[in-house]
């Protein structure tokens, strides 16, 4: 495997911006340490920071690259800032250059990636977790699965206490208007697919069960089992820290793997 740190220039936000790339290389002397021999084109996994995080956060806090070392996959960490993976208020358009931009780049630049959406996978963890299931649900015929980590999965509610504590750090995200029902709400994103006949994609979830986030976490899987999703709901005792999305990186990548085995079958 390779680990490429890229900064490129996005035309949307008008900026130069980081992405971290862990790219499969088809190496013949295959070993545990330096992963396998893979053909391209390559399966790739849209993988997002959280509040707080960067494009560099991942690699730093938990050893996805060892992880994805014999998957065969590529990863791609863009930096996302503080936008919760939308198009800001007051700010720039994160969501259109996660949704639409990142994409183009990174086939631009990484020819070796798969545009099969039967090969195309996003998962984060908390507002990651959040922008990851965002993607499937807006864009589901473009995704094989998603996956959320400790996700901020309830925005609505989330940001009802948050403009209240802190309203300096998150008016300019979605402003004052009500993020219920609008298109950064997964809830309503549900039911869209739904009215318009939309097939989800496949869906993984892991939430502790001393998150802070918890119950939000148990809202949105209710609603997913009750529109029929195809989802794969794990908890255990944990709150929100790196030391459970550390596992958690792998349990999705193993899951991604898997997914992959059955598409080729």
């Amino acid at each position: 495997m390779a680990f490429l740190t890229v900064d490129c220039f996005s035309e949307v936000l008008g900026m130069s911006i980081g992405l971290s790339v862990i790219l499969p290389q088809r190496l013949h002397t295959v070993n545990p340490v330096n992963g396998g021999h893979f053909t391209p084109p390559y399966p790739v996994l849209y993988l997002l920071h959280g509040w707080n995080g960067d494009h560099t956060v991942w690699a730093r806090r938990t050893s996805v690259e060892r992880y994805a070392s014999d998957k065969g996959v590529v990863v791609v960490m863009p930096a996302a800032h503080l936008s919760f993976y939308s198009d800001r208020t007051l700010g720039l358009p994160y969501w259109t250059f996660i949704s639409q931009e990142l994409p183009e780049i990174c086939h631009d630049l990484f020819p070796q990636i798969s545009r099969d959406p039967g090969q195309t996978f996003a998962a984060g963890l908390s507002m990651g977790g959040y922008g990851a299931f965002k993607l499937g649900l807006s864009h589901p015929e473009r995704f094989r699965a998603v996956a959320s980590l400790s996700g901020a999965v309830d925005v609505a509610a989330l940001f009802e206490r948050l403009q209240k504590e802190t309203p300096e750090k998150h008016t300019g995200i979605y402003g004052i208007q009500h993020v219920r029902g609008s298109e950064d709400d997964l809830f309503a994103l549900i039911d869209r697919c739904k009215r318009e006949g939309k097939a989800l994609p496949r869906m993984y979830q892991w939430c502790g069960r001393q998150d802070f986030l918890y119950q939000d976490n148990i809202r949105i899987r209710d609603y997913l089992k009750a529109a029929g999703a195809d989802l794969t709901y794990e908890e255990a005792d944990g709150d929100h820290q790196w030391k459970y999305w550390d596992t958690g990186i792998e349990r999705v990548l193993f899951w991604i793997q898997e997914l992959l085995r059955a598409h080729e079958a």
